[in-house]
């Protein structure tokens, strides 16, 4: 079971509107920051998200709210719900909000190809997508595969980087299990990002002396070699002259 409440949003907005519990107390029992829920209170945030009363929905008790209201140390206690046993095991493919749906054949082209090591089951789980949606736009068989541009999808909100870089990991470390060749990149890759872009530069020859690998000081040439240079006009213009010229 879990330890949040449904509608984390608006049950926060029902306490910080009908109770004197402190931010502190709303964010633990809700699992946000207290700045968010004071954002919340301020009006700043969520705005036009109805209240959830936590009580009439069986996830609190008067009782528990009186403690706390009395003692700003107290935290508040989920009512335990036996009919969501198990509801954190179901499997699936993620939640895409309506207004981001759009997005996720850009998300999905940008993943198959900058990570072509990845499996559908990987990709449907990180964006929420479909198996044949994922195998149309690799086979670029998708209805609108030519006006599909890749964007990463972090930059558009549908996963987290460091939910990336686990699936990542996980499809080259079963890769390398397999007996596969990794690339450099590959290898790379199984470095976060956060520690991708801790570590120190590769060094890297300077531009002012790489070509000297290939530079040579050897001048010979090969005696086999025929002689196509020019004659100099010296040469040219003081032939001698044919034998038997008549004067």
């Amino acid at each position: 079971m879990s330890d949040k409440p449904i509608m984390a949003k608006a049950t926060a907005v029902w306490l910080c509107d009908n109770t004197t519990l402190t931010f502190k107390q709303i964010a633990d029992f809700c699992g946000f920051h207290e700045l968010e829920v004071q954002g919340i209170a301020d009006g700043d945030v969520a705005m036009g998200v109805k209240g959830f009363d936590p009580i009439a929905n069986k996830q609190l008790t008067q009782a528990e709210i009186d403690a706390a209201e009395k003692d700003p140390t107290h935290k508040l206690k989920l009512v335990h719900n036996p009919a969501a046993d198990g509801e954190e095991k179901r499997r699936g493919p993620r939640y895409t909000p309506l207004s981001k749906r759009q997005d996720r054949p850009a998300s999905i082209y940008w993943l198959v190809k900058f990570h072509p090591e990845l499996s559908d089951a990987q990709v449907s789980k990180l964006v929420g997508t479909t198996k044949p949606t994922i195998q149309a736009i690799r086979e670029r068989t998708h209805w609108n595969i030519n006006n599909i541009d890749p964007i990463d999808p972090v930059a558009l909100g549908l996963c987290k980087q460091s939910e990336l870089d686990a699936a990542v990991q996980k499809a080259n470390a079963k890769k390398a299990k397999e007996g596969g060749v990794m690339t450099d990149d590959e290898r790379r890759k199984l470095v976060s990002t956060e520690q991708s872009l801790g570590m120190p530069d590769e060094p890297k020859i300077p531009t002012a002396i790489a070509g000297l690998e290939t530079f040579t000081l050897s001048t010979d040439v090969d005696e086999d070699e025929e002689d196509t240079s020019v004659p100099d006009k010296d040469t040219f213009f003081n032939l001698p002259d044919d034998e038997g010229d008549d004067d």
